[in-house]
């Protein structure tokens, strides 16, 4: 027979103690009358008797799980009670009572005690009728010697005899949040040779053996797993792995928890169970109801195959069984601006072409299909599983394609070279060409159904199309010619090839010719030849320029003479009025002359005839004689005539009387006396010059009188 302390446990005997020296102590107190008559204690010193009593009676119930109790320590414990004022004699009834107490419910009546955070994990050793487990069982079910299904709760449980059972206390398995722990049967039903988890049957998570094993439960590991949470597992059935003992099982904590997927990523999901594949595929087809393979069971149901799937997972945190599915996560596939995304699927439904039949150069097919699909994808971030699907970019800006040393940052010119051609008169020269394409987002599925890749565009279409027009085209004429006629050459390959690649479902925008590097030598004979028509034409030039430059100094003296010119043209057409403005004037003045004569003649006709009868009047009453006499007197009255001269110069033959009449003059001017009115018949003497005479050397003065007129 077992011990007391083999029976309840090693784990559990702090408890079991507990209980028994509640017991022993109930019992102290509930006899009085035993310590009274021994009659050691006093009244004063009760309560620390009582004190002191609970005391020594749990360590005395601690002392009973011991086999053999030494005696000494017995002694020493005697001899504290002693000194304690407590009787040992006393003291010694009543433990044992206390432990019969104790020992014969749990020894007898097969009491076994579960905390409330344990399971009790059952053995039977033996069966009256010695029934045992049947062959290959581990757990029975049937009330067999050995494990037993069912577990204890936590609470008092009778008849569970030391002799007939063993019960080991377990803890609950607790799942913390954000893990997972997976489950190892070691009872059950053998697994299917084309699964190697095992199903999931309906047994409260693992918590009830009986139903597990009864529903068939299959041993091994386990497609069903924990979640965050408490249970009261039978670890003799199952054994269960956390995060905390992952390692001791082979696993890394990581796998134990909860599976999560950032934002910006695809999960590509590979199964480890299921039925194979079939032949001629590359990824199982999407099970439906699964919730995304978090329920292993239901995608085992649908068909489920193990290996690559086509179905993947987005962003988020999802309970993953690591023996059931294994998640890869790689970036979305971006489509940046300016570009589409044509779609190359390797699974899906059947080919079912949608292109029409005037597209004969590949399929076309639905989303979904395996193939190409018709409908691109736009720029933007999409969840593409890239192992069973490629993604091919197809430019729709204009892309520039150089046959030259110069790369476009595209790089799908990167192998091109400038072209050599071969002129009509047999000279080699390399030609540089620059193609600018375009392919529309919704020809681009035809472009990659018809040639496969962007690049195969221009390796297998571009380059043979435009370098076999060229080499065509550089044949026909020489290369002086095709020098000459550059820009003609370019717009008919612009045509021509436009027409080439519209079969193609390309656009082709424009071609342009570069730099075109004919033989040296041809080019040194023609520089020459150039360099001297450039120097005739400069002479030429020159001598023209020197021409003008004369006609310009002969302009510009023109220019500069032209004001005088101008002005002298203009003092002639003065002149020429003026002359005709003085004839005009004369004119006038002639007729006015003569009118003025006219009227003159007639006023002095008129005048005269008057004058003549009044003559004729005068003389017919004084006679000629008469009448003229008197006229001369009026005539002298009217016009104050000076008969006598204020100096009288005379000549007597000598030269002093022309000298005495000057001085006579002067002093009469000079004395104011000489001041007079001239009159027509007195004027002022007038001196003239006259030519000196041989005979006295000087001038003679002539005073001239003017006369009446």
């Amino acid at each position: 027979m077992k011990s007391f302390s083999s029976l309840l446990g090693t784990r559990k005997q702090n408890k079991v103690v507990c209980l028994a020296a509640s017991l022993v102590a109930a019992l102290a107190i509930a006899a009085p009358t035993s310590l009274t008559n021994a009659g050691s204690i006093h009244s004063d010193n009760a309560t620390s008797v009582k004190i002191i009593t609970a005391k020594e009676i749990a360590s005395a119930t601690v002392q009973l799980n011991q086999t053999k109790p030494n005696i000494a320590q017995l002694q020493a414990s005697k001899t504290q009670y002693q000194a304690a004022g407590i009787d040992a004699f006393v003291l010694i009834p009543i433990i044992l009572v206390g432990g019969l107490v104790i020992f014969v419910p749990l020894f007898f009546g097969g009491l076994v005690v579960i905390g409330e955070r344990e399971v009790g994990i059952v053995v039977r050793k033996f069966t009256v009728s010695g029934r045992g487990l049947p062959a290959g069982s581990l757990i029975a079910l049937n009330g067999e010697a050995g494990l037993q299904a069912d577990t204890l709760a936590p609470g008092w449980h009778w008849g569970y005899w030391p002799w007939q059972y063993s019960v080991k206390k377990e803890s609950v398995i607790v799942v913390p949040q954000g893990e997972i722990a997976l489950i190892v049967a070691a009872d059950g039903e053998s697994n299917p040779p084309e699964r190697i988890l095992g199903k999931i049957v309906t047994c409260d998570n693992f918590q009830d053996a009986r139903k597990f094993l009864s529903q068939g439960g299959e041993k091994g590991r386990q497609m069903g797993f924990l979640t965050a949470g408490t249970y009261r597992i039978n670890t003799a059935l199952f054994k269960v792995i956390v995060a905390s003992n992952a390692s001791a099982h082979g696993m890394t904590p990581e796998q134990l928890r909860v599976y999560s997927l950032a934002s910006d990523k695809v999960g590509i999901v590979t199964t480890l169970d299921g039925v194979p594949i079939s032949a001629g595929e590359l990824a199982g087809p999407i099970i439906d109801e699964h919730n995304n393979f978090q329920n292993g069971q239901k995608f085992i149901d649908g068909g489920g195959r193990r290996g690559l799937q086509e179905q993947t997972l987005l962003s988020g945190s999802w309970n993953l069984n690591p023996w059931f599915v294994q998640v890869e996560q790689v970036p979305m596939t971006e489509i940046p601006i300016g570009y589409v995304g044509v779609v190359i699927s390797f699974v899906g439904k059947a080919h079912q072409d949608v292109s029409g039949a005037a597209f004969t150069h590949g399929n076309l097919v639905n989303p979904g299909h395996k193939g190409v699909w018709i409908e691109p994808l736009y720029p933007g971030k999409h969840p593409i599983n890239s192992r069973i699907m490629k993604m091919e970019l197809v430019p729709t800006t204009n892309i520039v394609l150089n046959w030259s040393d110069r790369t476009e940052r595209h790089s799908y010119d990167a192998q091109l070279a400038s072209l050599t051609v071969r002129s009509r008169d047999g000279f080699a020269f390399d030609l540089e060409v620059a193609q600018i394409i375009h392919v529309g987002a919704l020809d681009a599925p035809k472009v990659i159904s018809r040639v496969g890749a962007m690049q195969n565009l221009v390796d297998h279409v571009l380059e043979p199309t435009i370098g076999n027009y060229f080499r065509n085209s550089a044949q026909n004429c020489t290369v002086l010619d095709f020098l000459t006629a550059r820009s003609e050459r370019q717009t008919e390959a612009a045509e021509y090839i436009k027409t080439a690649l519209r079969a193609y479902d390309v656009q082709a925008i424009d071609t342009l010719i570069g730099d075109i590097q004919p033989p040296a030598s041809l080019m040194q004979t023609q520089t020459d030849r150039k360099i001297a028509e450039e120097e005739r034409k400069t002479y030429e030039v020159q001598q023209m320029a020197q021409t003008q430059r004369q006609q310009l100094v002969r302009e510009t003296a023109l220019a500069n003479i032209q004001q005088e010119m101008v002005k002298s043209e203009q003092s002639v057409h003065i002149a020429d009025l003026k002359a005709q403005a003085q004839i005009k004037q004369a004119n006038g003045e002639a007729e006015g002359t003569k009118l003025r004569a006219i009227a003159e003649a007639e006023g002095i006709r008129a005048t005269g005839n008057a004058k003549a009868e009044t003559y004729r009047a005068g003389v017919e009453a004084l006679g000629s004689q008469g009448y003229t006499a008197m006229q001369l007197m009026q005539i002298i009255g009217d016009r104050n005539v000076r008969l006598i001269p204020d100096v009288l110069v005379g000549s007597n033959g000598s030269n002093n009387g022309l000298v005495d009449g000057l001085l006579s003059m002067i002093l009469w001017n000079q004395t104011g006396k000489g001041e007079f009115t001239p009159t027509p018949l007195h004027p002022q003497p007038i001196v003239t010059k006259a030519q000196p005479t041989a005979d006295n050397g000087f001038p003679p003065i002539v005073v001239n009188f003017p006369g009446d007129k």
